[in-house]
């Protein structure tokens, strides 16, 4: 009887996880509407929220009054790209603005119950945040395959989550072992890897920073999983983002918000050994 009341349990847990793409990439859609008009209230985006589970708006951590915070804003984006994860009903957007008076890098995830939007997590980082520089991430970005991998090459769930983990874990454990891929390049804030066929990711991480408080949001069909958490013992808002192509890691885009701003980095910042990178 206990065995049939869990396997009750696992299925309703399923039910209700389960999700349609068309309805992940609506939802995406719609929060990037109304990030571009500025307009929360009167959003299809807002209409998609379940009021019965809303656990909240955050941005950069912090709970706000989403008519407060960056999506009352109107912003010229002018590069996206999303991730759909129909195991754990969540989104990833990453929104770039590219703009020499206004300009920001954004991470939203979207998280759903009963296939409505209950809680919206984004990070939001401008110049004064760790190596911003929109030039270098606006053009980088485009020069990346993010390409649908076909079915039969792709990784699992738990492959591609495994990469991820092991990149956080030697953070803060330089004995783990990363599977790089080859070439592998790093774009952080808007400084470059080489991107040359040689290119690594190898070099230059620092040791002693706890990469804590991970959340995940995973889409197979492109060999990609993000994880927002918080960086270090300072838990400054942190997002990574990964393409796992066969077991390995091609390309991680990570972008941090300081706190506060602005803050200069000294020889004791445990990030001041990160590598050689190519600006445009």
């Amino acid at each position: 009887m206990f065995r049939f009341i869990l396997s009750l349990v696992a299925l309703a847990a399923t039910a209700t996880a389960h999700c349609e793409i068309q309805h992940l990439r609506e939802a995406a859609d719609a929060y990037l509407e109304t990030q571009k008009a500025g307009q929360v209230a009167i959003s299809a985006f807002q209409a998609r929220f379940d009021n019965k589970t809303w656990r909240g708006y955050y941005e950069n951590s912090n709970k706000l009054n989403i008519s407060t915070g960056i999506l009352a804003k109107p912003l010229n984006v002018t590069h996206t790209r999303s991730l759909y994860d129909l195991s754990n009903c969540a989104t990833y957007t990453e929104a770039i603005v590219n703009s020499t008076t206004d300009p920001y890098v954004i991470g939203a995830q979207l998280r759903f119950a009963n296939h409505a939007i209950n809680r919206v997590d984004s990070i939001v980082t401008k110049p004064g945040d760790w190596l911003f520089n929109i030039t270098g991430y606006a053009y980088w970005v485009t020069q990346e395959n993010w390409s649908e991998i076909p079915e039969a090459q792709r990784d699992t769930r738990e492959v591609i989550r495994a990469a991820a983990d092991a990149y956080c874990d030697l953070f803060n454990n330089p004995n783990v072992t990363v599977p790089w891929g080859t070439p592998c390049v790093r774009l952080e804030g808007g400084l470059y890897g080489n991107p040359g066929p040689n290119g690594t990711c190898a070099g230059g991480v620092p040791s002693g920073v706890p990469m804590t408080r991970r959340r995940y949001v995973i889409d197979e069909t492109v060999g990609s999983v993000e994880v927002m958490l918080d960086f270090g013992k300072s838990k400054w808002p942190d997002t990574h983002q990964f393409r796992v192509e066969k077991g390995k890691i091609r390309y991680e885009h990570m972008a941090i918000m300081l706190c506060p701003r602005r803050r200069p980095l000294n020889e004791t910042d445990p990030r001041a050994s990160f590598p050689t990178i190519v600006i445009v």
